[in-house]
């Protein structure tokens, strides 16, 4: 699994500081993708030694790790999001096209499922397709509201 770059965000995940990673090779294609360049197989080599580095710079900035795709290589995905479990006390975010949850659940705190539809919109719309869903204990509720301006 590759990553194409990073940034310290503030609306990816509500009440979060996110240190937001964009992964490449993603395989949903989206129609009017507003990051085509995500769906091709390049960038640097997203390995646990790399999450350390970016976490020895940054971890003390942020709450929340959140990879920004990771469809294509699920059980490495899981396994890098594993990994910041066993070592790091922050929430663990993921943004995915698909539409169901993955394996194993329980190493997110937050999950975004659905792919880009460009009649629905984004997550900003409330006509939207996709939802992101915040785990509570053993129940995941929709917080996709909290990105609609009331």
């Amino acid at each position: 699994m590759k990553f194409h770059n990073f940034d310290i965000v503030f609306q990816e995940i509500p009440d979060e500081v996110t240190l937001a990673v964009n992964i490449t090779n993603c395989p949903n294609h989206c129609e009017q993708c507003h990051s085509p360049h995500l769906q091709t197989d390049t960038g640097e080599l997203l390995s646990t030694d790399a999450i350390d580095c970016l976490l020895d710079r940054y971890g003390e900035l942020i709450t929340c790790f959140c990879f920004m795709g990771g469809d294509a290589d699920i059980p490495e995905l899981e396994r890098l999001a594993q990994h910041i479990c066993d070592h790091y006390e922050l929430k663990i975010g993921w943004y995915s096209g698909r539409t169901f949850m993955p394996p194993h659940p329980e190493l997110f705190d937050y999950v975004k499922l659905g792919p880009y539809l460009p009649e629905r919109g984004s997550l900003k719309s409330p006509n939207t397709n996709q939802r992101l869903y915040r785990r509570d204990d053993e129940e995941w509720v929709d917080i996709t509201d909290r990105f609609w301006k009331k």
